[in-house]
């Protein structure tokens, strides 16, 4: 077999096993056999425990809070490029740090670039990663990213609910305008906006509706829900204005503190989320599409050189 023809190796960090798992079953090849060594102090040493002199190799892991996970991912990156693997894809299904891509007020850090330069530092060769949440954070790094875009998932999902004269798509913020008219367009739907105003970091002060959602079924698209508050208080606005009913579809679902039972116990008719974070779902309203079977394919395609452009939907 020629050396263009060998598999990949796919490796994962600790905690995102479960849905590198899925990624390699969906790829076809068995995922490979990491170490993680912990010290008592708490510092960890991952090691790799087959060869990858020359192979193309995808480090798969979310770099969702704590740090560890993103520290993690560097040193493997690191080892693998000091055990000579030929291409090192860092595959990213959750991009932490991505809510700090600018300065938004004085003496702050732009920590999304920051994660950028220590991945590129550590010897990532390309990153593949989904719904950012900012897409300008592409342009912090000097090596390809592969952005994908859940649509691919959560618009098949849309299209069996049955809605059509009666859907709109909506944005709980203004931030998430652009997503929500990409939606729009390609379902054929109206378009509202939550215009909000935030007391301080995951906490809603004002919120106001821009659009008409009288009559109609909602669903509401955004790339992370966090506490929840957000999604909960737009649902109870637009049920208000005369909604027939609000889902949801949010990529990342960090689900912090006691985000699920809040969801369990509002308005909501459906949360729709990714695998892209490891985490038990304990509400039956909250449902779960795996992002697996893309990561597969696009990792397929990356490793045999062709066009990803396919898999996009919009």
């Amino acid at each position: 077999m020629s050396k263009k023809e060998e598999s990949p190796k796919i490796f994962s960090t600790s905690t995102s096993k479960e849905l590198a798992q899925k990624i390699a079953d969906a790829y076809g090849v068995p995922l490979g056999k990491m170490e993680l060594q912990r010290f008592k102090d708490g510092e960890f040493k991952p090691s790799f425990k087959e060869s990858i002199r020359g192979k193309r190799v995808f480090l798969i892991g979310s770099t969702f809070s704590p740090s560890d996970n993103l520290m993690e991912l560097l040193l493997m990156i690191d080892a693998a490029k000091r055990a000579s693997a030929q291409y090192i894809n860092a595959v990213i299904p959750y991009f932490g740090w991505a809510r700090q891509e600018r300065k938004d007020e004085p003496r702050v850090p732009i920590a999304a670039k920051l994660v950028a330069n220590m991945l590129e530092a550590a010897g990532a060769s390309r990153v593949i990663t989904m719904d950012l949440h900012a897409d300008p954070i592409q342009g912090f790094f000097e090596i390809p990213v592969d952005h994908l875009y859940s649509s691919t998932i959560f618009v098949p999902y849309i299209k069996k609910l049955g809605f059509k004269d009666d859907l709109v798509i909506a944005s709980p913020d203004m931030g998430g305008s652009k997503r929500a008219y990409a939606y729009s367009k390609y379902l054929d739907s109206d378009v509202v906006i939550c215009y909000k105003q935030r007391k301080r970091a995951n906490e809603v002060g004002k919120m106001e509706l821009i659009g008409d959602v009288k009559g109609k079924h909602v669903v509401l698209i955004d790339d992370i829900i966090d506490t929840g508050g957000t999604l909960i208080k737009a649902t109870d606005l637009m049920l208000e204005k005369g909604a027939k009913s609000v889902r949801a579809f949010a990529t990342h679902a960090l689900l912090s503190n006691n985000a699920q039972e809040k969801i369990a116990q509002s308005k909501l008719k459906e949360l729709v989320v990714t695998d892209t974070i490891p985490r038990k779902i304990l509400s039956k309203k909250i449902k779960v599409l795996s992002c697996a079977p893309l990561f597969a394919d696009v990792m397929h395609n990356v490793h045999s050189h062709k066009s990803i452009s396919g898999k996009f939907i919009m």
